[in-house]
């Protein structure tokens, strides 16, 4: 576990990571990392290849990595973005650029890091601008800010990838992503020992298109 969930160097002291964290109002891409995120059929799926995520896997979340910014959108691509810690503000922004559909969006995002399964040890990016996806960010957010204010020593939110729906009555049936809380562990992996319990069986991965 503590090699999985070591996210390198940290700029902020724990201490004041919940006051940061409740600091958002709504990680800049690195190298070796994948995008993750929920496409219109509910299902989280990573990469250019869009595969799904293992059901019931487990992600480590970085509560260091959170960012927000802007970011414009194309024809089905980024044409600008800008994004910075959430302890800095909001960056300023121009004229979006030209062929954005609309203009500056603001966005916020974090990373995270997958524990087991199939996708052990892979290193991804959320980002979202959607309702949904700020407001299960938000949540997500003011849970780690809540935990660092009662136990300093275990910031780190263990989640599974779900989803929730609703019925909107223009365009059907829209998704948006929830962070189910499992555990919460330090910034080295430390966690209690648990008993080992069977592997479950192996499911199939699916590409999306």
């Amino acid at each position: 576990m503590s090699n999985l969930v070591n996210f390198g160097n940290s700029t902020l002291p724990v201490a004041n990571l919940a006051a940061t964290l409740r600091a958002v109002n709504v990680a800049d891409p690195t190298g070796g990392t994948v995008i993750l995120k929920m496409d219109k059929t509910g299902h989280w799926v990573f990469g250019a290849d869009q595969t799904e995520v293992e059901d019931g896997s487990t992600w480590a979340i970085n509560p260091f990595s959170f960012v927000h910014g802007f970011i414009a959108w194309g024809d089905g691509e980024v044409l600008g973005e800008k994004m910075v810690p959430v302890s800095s503000p909001l960056p300023d922004m121009d004229v979006a650029p030209p062929g954005a559909k609309r203009g500056w969006e603001t966005q916020i995002g974090m990373s995270l890091k997958c524990l087991d399964g199939e996708d052990e040890g892979m290193e991804a990016r959320y980002a979202t601008t959607s309702v949904g996806g700020k407001r299960a960010v938000q949540a997500l957010v003011l849970a780690i800010a809540a935990q660092v204010e009662a136990d300093q020593n275990k910031p780190v939110p263990i989640v599974v990838l779900k989803k929730e729906h609703y019925q909107h009555k223009s365009y059907g049936r829209i998704f948006s992503p929830v962070f189910d809380i499992q555990k919460w562990i330090g910034m080295d992996g430390a966690v209690e020992e648990t008993v080992e319990e069977p592997a479950p069986a192996p499911t199939s991965r699916r590409r999306r298109s």
